[in-house]
Parts: structure tokens; sequence; C-alpha cells
């Protein structure tokens, strides 16, 4: 075969890991300096020579390290090789819902999403492990990745792998965290849109690491704020302090864009009760609000003498000015938008009309129990959904997740919310709830490790043994209580796109994926490992899955539409209305092939094993396909 038909071939396969994230960003920096490359690499003297005065040459800098950085940096180099197999069976709505459940080690599902996802997500949450010495259990080997996880989780035979707390004896304690946070978050950032946040609940033990690690991954410049949240109410007097708070900390993917997309909080009824209309104005309730200010840096046309209606001359308190000019005030006065007091010989007040203050208050930084909620309140909630049974220790509640929710999103657009540590599954809750309250459509992506539950007799007898199935069984209730109440309020229930919930699970490839590494060294024995490879399917897979699995890998998100059809007599998938076609026949006709083009798709993919090795049949599909204007695959 000659060079050119080769390369047609290898153009075609689809490949079955995640994007190289270091491959692209080199990628990147070739298309902006491809001077700097020689034969190849990045040449340092000649990136530098490029960057000029941009380059700091000294040996101490400003920055964050920590025993273990580059190791952490190097785990989002490697890619994933998993899959994420749908389980329709204990799904609600699996064909309809764009919410999803995915059960898995969360670096290994955001390396699935990124392709699919990236720059999809508009607000993402994460309650971490605060790093207290007992609850942030993980493996100790972090490098192998989707092995380790498949071994964690029993869907492969081993030994398993060992578990240990994190504690602060260990003369690692900060960086075993910050080694764990890196890779998640240097990721969730890829996923964010350019009007995107993230918001990070943590606690005294690790947030100014946090702050640290979040400035060099998002940028310093993309700090929004961070809001304390008194999550109880009560003194805990066994300690030298009773803390009665924890953190959220808010960064943007872009500050400026965040700025302009976020939301006002609702006028709460204590607000609305400043409202009235005493003098009848016919624009409605209003309430008055000082006119006078500091006069650090007035202008003189702010320093001016008003008469009252009742004949009193009145000026600003000695040290302050009127916030707007002598002329600004005549025209504020003329249009009857300044009280002067019921009597008329008040000092002037500005009047505020609530037709004009509908788009809400200006979140502020302290958040109180009586406005969010606390843990406390949120384990009551918990317990009463789980009809008794005390599922989960530290739950964050709903109003707390739902004043993020509506900050952060808009209701108007049906935009996607990310929560990577979903525990207890508070997030997924206040999507729906919040979207209840407003009308809205926002869907939600939640992801927990099967963590096991520590020995509860209670809660191991009620069916729960992972944190994963409290989340899910939550999520469920959840959706059956929503339906619930509406049909109690006689609103369709059927058709909504967003009610319920799809289950994907993490495993491995459903293809056999090559390892040079691990080949035999004896012809005979690669031969035959290589005609094993030819049909490269996983035995018992379903075909369901694999599909699943094409879809993401061919950055379509999992939530597409897709329709199956019949092209010459052979199944078809028709995904995204069209935009790809999937067939997993095998052998397949080149009838089929040519039926395809004629549907007019964007990409066609096929199982690479079902041309039987015809490599002239494949290299005519490429051709012609190419012809019409379709990308063509094979996998």
């Amino acid at each position: 075969m000659t060079s050119k038909k080769t390369n047609q071939i290898e153009e075609t396969r689809m490949p079955l890991t995640t994007e190289d994230v270091l491959g692209d960003r080199i990628e990147a920096l070739r298309d902006l300096f491809p001077e700097v490359f020689a034969e190849g690499k990045i040449d340092l003297q000649r990136l530098r020579l490029a960057l000029g005065q941009q380059v700091d040459e000294s040996r101490e800098r400003y920055g964050l390290s920590w025993a273990g950085k580059a190791e952490a940096v190097r785990t989002i180099q490697v890619p994933s090789t998993g899959a994420l197999v749908p389980v329709p069976a204990e799904s609600v709505n699996f064909e309809t819902s764009e919410n999803l459940f995915i059960e898995g080690d969360n670096l290994e599902v955001l390396k699935l999403l990124q392709k699919s996802y990236y720059g999809k997500v508009k607000l993402i949450y994460i309650d971490p492990p605060y790093n207290t010495g007992n609850e942030f259990i993980y493996p100790d080997n972090f490098r192998e990745g989707l092995q380790d996880y498949l071994r964690y989780s029993g869907q492969v035979d081993g030994d398993g792998i060992k578990l240990s707390t994190n504690t602060d004896t260990d003369g690692r304690f900060h960086s075993k965290w910050l080694s764990m946070m890196w890779p998640r978050l240097f990721i969730a950032r890829n996923l964010l849109a350019v009007e995107g946040s993230i918001w990070i609940s943590i606690d005294d033990n690790e947030v100014s690491s946090l702050r640290a690690l979040c400035n060099e991954i998002f940028g310093e410049e993309n700090y929004i704020a961070t809001f304390i949240w008194q999550k109880r109410t009560t003194r805990e007097n066994r300690k030298v302090f009773s803390v009665n708070h924890d953190y959220i900390v808010c960064y943007a993917r872009n500050k400026e864009q965040f700025q302009a997309a976020r939301n006002m909080l609702p006028l709460s009824e204590e607000v609305l009760g400043r409202y009235a209309n005493p003098d009848s104005d016919p624009r409605g309730d209003w309430q008055s609000v000082s006119l006078n200010a500091q006069a650090g840096h007035a202008t003189k046309a702010q320093f001016c003498k008003v008469t009252t209606p009742s004949g009193r001359v009145v000026e600003a308190p000695a040290g302050r000015c009127w916030v707007v000019t002598k002329d600004k005030m005549d025209e504020l006065i003329a249009d009857n938008r300044v009280w002067f007091g019921a009597d008329g010989n008040n000092v002037p007040r500005r009047k505020i009309f609530l037709s004009e203050a509908k788009e809400g208050l200006t979140p502020h930084t302290m958040w109180l129990a009586d406005e969010v909620g606390t843990n406390d309140s949120a384990k009551k909630n918990l317990i009463k959904l789980f009809d008794g049974v005390e599922a989960y220790d530290t739950p964050k509640p709903v109003e707390l997740l739902q004043r993020i929710v509506q900050i952060g999103t808009c209701k108007d657009k049906d935009e996607t919310v990310l929560d990577f540590f979903a525990g207890s599954g508070t997030t997924a809750e206040a999507v729906l709830q919040a979207n209840e309250a407003d009308k809205s459509h926002r869907r939600f992506i939640a992801v927990q490790l099967p963590e096991p539950i520590a020995e509860d007799k209670q809660v191991r007898q009620a069916g729960y043994a992972t944190i994963s199935q409290v989340c899910w069984s939550r999520i469920k209730r959840c959706v059956s209580q929503v339906q619930e109440a509406r049909k109690s309020r006689l609103e369709v229930v059927n058709g909504d796109t967003v009610l319920g919930c799809r289950l994907f699970r993490l495993a491995s490839s459903n293809f056999k994926i090559w390892d040079g590494d691990a080949a035999p060294r004896d012809p005979a024995k690669l031969a035959e490992q290589i005609r094993l490879f030819a049909d490269n399917i996983v035995p018992g897979r379903t075909q369901e899955s694999v599909l699943y699995e094409l879809i993401l890998k061919a950055g379509l998100p999992l939530t597409a539409p897709i329709k199956s059809l019949e092209v010459k007599g052979a199944k078809v998938f028709s995904v995204a209305d069209g935009l790809l076609l999937i067939c997993l026949e095998d052998p397949i006709e080149r009838d089929v092939l040519r039926g395809t083009v004629e549907l007019k798709p964007q990409r066609v993919l096929c199982l690479d094993h079902a041309f039987r090795g015809k490599d002239e049949d494949k290299v005519n599909t490429v051709l012609e396909m190419r012809s019409h204007g379709i990308e063509f695959r094979t996998v």
C-alpha cells in the first residue's frame, strides 16, 4: 500500500483517549510563536527572545509551590481511556431528561467531559474535602488514574487499593490536598463559559491554600469574593472558640464578563415592606434614601442651599455635601422625586420607586443562617426527605445553593450547573427547586465517587453502602416531589426535557486499548495479540454503551438527541439532529455508507473492523465522503 493511502486510513481513526491537554497548549503556542520551535521542540532560548521583557529571569519570585506539584501537573497530561456507561433502567426519563448524575472518580469524569462541554458550563459549585484529617479519604496512589478507580470500585480483579486519611501529622498534609485539587480545578476552568463562575465551599484549614491555588489557575484578576456563611447558630462550648462560619470562595472565568452577566437577588419581604405611597404618587410605591454624602471629592455645585416646600432653607450637614449638583437637585424636585416629609419641612431625601428597583438587590458577602439555612437545618430536611434515615452527616442547605444558582445563572436560558463533589446531592436539588421557583430550565451535572459510607447500621439497613447511592436516591426523590407538586397544580409533566435525570457510571472503554509497552516480545504471541485486537470491542458490552462512548468522544453532549434510522437495511443512529451518523454494523456494506451520504450529515462514524481489512474500500469511502463535505472516521 502506498504511503499516501496509509496516511488516509490513519487519518480516519478517531482517538479513544480524551483530549491531549498539553498537546493542545503546545499547538496554541506554535500558532502564536512558530519561530520558537526547532525540530518539533520548543527552544526555550528562542521563546525568551520572542517574549522579550515579559520573561522574569530572577531566581526568586512570588508563586505557589508544594511537594508533588510537578506530579499534579503531569496528572492532567495523562489522557483518560474510560467511558461513561448509560444505565437507562435505573434512570428517570432517560430519553428526555437533560440532567446527569455520573458515578465515578471526578478527575476521570472531568477529563471525559472536557471535549463535549468545553466552555459550556455556566456555574460550578463544589464542596471538596475540607482536609480536617478525617474526611479526606482518597487512594494513596494518584498516578494510575482510571485503573485505580476500577480497582477501587470493584470493576476489575485485584487486591484493591489502599485508602488513608490525610492527618495534620503527615509531612505532606497541605501538599496532598493541593495535589488532589490542582488537576480538578484546572480542567474545571476549561469547562466554564466565558461569563461563568466557580464557587467553592471551604473552611479555615485550606482557605488560604485555595485562594493561592485559584489565583494560579483562574488568575488573581478573576477573583470575585469570599463569602462568609453562618453554618450554625448554636455555640460550641467544647472548643477554644466556637466556629460558626465557613467560606465560599468565588472566581470567574472572566471577571468583566461575569459581572455583566451576574444577577441581583430578588427583593425580600422585609425590603418590600419599606415601600409605600404616602403622597399618592401615580408612579406607585416608593422608599426614600439619603441625598447627602461625605464631601471629600465634591464639586462646588454640590454645596448649595435647598428651600423646602414649607419655606425652610436647609444645607447639607457639616463635612457633607449633596450627592447631586444644584441643577440636578432642582430637576429632581420638579419631577416630584424628592421627599421633604409629610409636612414639607424635612431635609430632602430621594424617592426610589419600586417599579425601578425590580432588578433586585446587590448580593452581599455575609450570608446569615436565617437567609440561607445552616448545616443543622439541612440535616433535618434531608432526614425528612429520606423518611427518617440520617443518610448524610454534613449536607449543605438547599437555600444556600439556590442563592448561588440565582446569582450565577440566567433563568431565561437553558444553562448548565456542574458539581463534581456532589456529596448528598444538594446542588441537584437546588437546581430543581430554582427551576420550579422561576419556571426556568437549567440543567445539572452531578458527579460523585462511590465512596463507602462509614459503618452506620441505620444507613446500611436502608440500602445505602456508598455516598453516590445516597446522592442518586436524593435526586430521584426530589424529581418525584416536583412531579407530584406539578400534578397537584394540574401542570403538564410529560415532555419536560429537564425533569428527570440520566444515570451514567464510569467504566473502562468499550474498546480494547492497545498498550505497546505491555505487548509481548515473542513474534508469534504478538501476532496473536494483534489478531485479537482486530475486533476491538470488549466482549459483553452493549451497543448502547458503545454508542454513548462514541458520542462523547466525538465532542457531543451526553444529552444529544438520538434517533434510530434504517439505511439500506442497516441500523444507523442519527445524533444531534443528523449532525453525526453512527453505524455499528459489522460488517458494513458499501450501499449503507452511500446511503448515509444521502442524509447529508456533517460526520459519519463506523467501526474499523467492519471493513474486514479491505483498506481499498476504506480509502474510497474517505474520498467519497470528502467530496460531499462529510468528515468520515472509524474507530
